[in-house]
């Protein structure tokens, strides 16, 4: 967490406030189907356009939660070198299921941003894992700040959550944002050949609780 963050929670997130609301049916490739309502907002700290998606009974008490970032690569054309993926389209069927939402936030790359993630892909082919090669493009390990975040639950009258991640900093940042994380509740295992290595360096270096084969 940055020490500006932590100074942000400090003294306090300012409010946002939901802008538009609309309903969109929802269909993936293997066939799911739900529907959403997606929610925009005036007033996010980092001015971008991050979305929330209403999934199921979304006014439930304790609503779960996945704050997933943007990864064009994955989320749209079927990348294999991550997970974001299929954790995007697991995600929308457990929310569908338990109630809640799924933020979308526009933070490609852990923060970096679409090029640079590509200069990073270049520089793991060459024998960096995905943190290093983001710290030799001068570039955070991970970038990502979930005031954004805080803000869209507030909004939403969500101060306590169940968080769908498994990314011990979600928890940590969301928490000193003031929203009550009251579990923690890993995704499954997306693992596949092309992704084993990125997945391993997120085990051993951020404690991402992901339940790896040895092999990996």
């Amino acid at each position: 967490m940055t020490e500006m963050m932590r100074g942000t929670a400090t003294l306090g997130v300012r409010p946002a406030a939901v802008r538009t609301r609309v309903v969109v049916p929802l269909a993936f490739p293997d066939g799911y189907a739900t529907t959403a309502e997606v929610f925009t907002f005036d007033g996010l700290a980092d001015g971008k356009e991050h979305l929330a998606l209403g999934l199921g009974d979304w006014r439930t008490a304790v609503p779960l939660v996945r704050p997933h970032s943007e990864c064009l690569t994955g989320d749209v054309f079927g990348s294999q070198r991550c997970d974001c993926g299929p954790q995007l389209r697991e995600a929308v069927e457990r929310i569908t299921d338990a109630g809640g939402f799924l933020l979308y936030l526009r933070q490609e790359g852990r923060g970096i941003g679409l090029y640079a993630k590509l200069d990073a892909y270049a520089l793991q082919d060459a024998g960096l894992d995905t943190y290093q090669a983001n710290l030799a493009l001068g570039r955070g390990e991970d970038e990502r700040d979930y005031t954004a975040a805080a803000q869209m639950l507030r909004a939403l009258g969500a101060d306590r959550i169940r968080l769908l991640s498994n990314n011990p900093d979600k928890a940590l940042q969301l928490d000193a944002l003031g929203v009550d994380v009251a579990e923690r509740i890993p995704t499954g295992v997306h693992l596949s050949a092309a992704n084993a290595r990125y997945l391993a360096a997120k085990v051993s270096h951020t404690r991402h609780t992901l339940d790896l084969p040895l092999a990996a």
